[in-house]
């Protein structure tokens, strides 16, 4: 059965095409601001490179922020449903994720058969997202894989406090002014972010395996500091950022469109607004 599963994120739109658990074809491209324009156009590369029709897929499903967009689809599935799926094909011992993308950064616990036991997404801004990662990077003036690959350098934790990407730029010049080294300062951006990334993944958990999707888990810099902050180590899959595709196309494939988190996190939400 041809299935296609089309993740639209806030940066980017990611597709798969599998046939039988097997990738076909796939794609990857900006989403912009004309998201359903985005994935049509994503959604045909794919098909391109897997050379077949429209009429060859039988079915499709989105996920993702933007993922309604893609009106074509024929379901849609919730971020954490496809990432859980997608991880669970690839790393069948995973039972934590870790999905840190330009927008959002998340942890999911999972069971055996991949399924969603609980959640909790980082929602301060920017802070603990690519967005931030590419930021940073701007003001240190170098690409984002140059600072990641220097901070792998550091000798020494700076601490970084910004909450927002327009904050942590000042406190990025401020540190350059104190002739603090581009390379600690690098450190201290992965570092800050691993710290909020972690502080999501205690609410679920740390049930190992440990595994790290989504764009930011190319991020070698970002991955040294979140397994020091973790104390532990993270598996990361070849080709992370096309994980929750993955898990739209298995959904696709099993003709699951909609998964429902377990009662517990409604339980765990009600408790912490009657704390507030």
């Amino acid at each position: 059965m041809i299935v296609a599963g089309i993740d639209v994120g806030g940066k980017n739109v990611h597709t798969v095409i599998m046939n039988d658990g097997k990738i076909l074809g796939k794609s990857s491209q900006p989403t912009g601001i004309q998201k359903a324009e985005a994935a049509e156009n994503s959604f045909n590369e794919a098909l391109k490179e897997a050379k077949l029709k429209r009429g060859d897929v039988e079915r499709v499903v989105a996920t993702g922020s933007g993922g309604k967009r893609a009106t074509f689809a024929d379901g849609y599935i919730a971020d954490a449903a496809a990432d859980a799926r997608g991880v669970i094909r690839l790393v069948p011992s995973a039972r934590t994720i870790i999905d840190v993308g330009g927008e959002e950064g998340r942890a999911i616990k999972i069971d055996a058969d991949g399924r969603v036991k609980d959640f909790a997404v980082n929602e301060k801004c920017a802070a603990g997202t690519g967005t931030f990662v590419d930021t940073m990077a701007r003001a240190l003036e170098m690409p984002v894989e140059e600072m990641a690959k220097i901070s792998l350098n550091s000798k020494q934790s700076i601490p970084m406090n910004a909450q927002c990407a327009v904050f942590g730029e000042s406190e990025v010049v401020s540190l350059i002014h104190q002739k603090i080294t581009k390379t600690d300062i690098a450190r201290a951006v992965h570092d800050a972010i691993a710290g909020r990334i972690a502080s999501v993944a205690r609410i679920v958990g740390l049930d190992k395996d440990i595994v790290m999707i989504g764009g930011v888990a190319r991020n070698i810099g970002f991955l040294d500091s979140l397994k020091r902050e973790l104390s532990s180590d993270v598996v990361v899959p070849e080709e992370p950022d096309f994980v929750g595709a993955m898990g739209a196309a298995v959904a696709a494939a099993s003709g699951v469109t909609q998964e429902e988190v377990k009662a517990k996190v409604v339980e765990r939400e009600d408790a912490e607004e009657g704390k507030s």
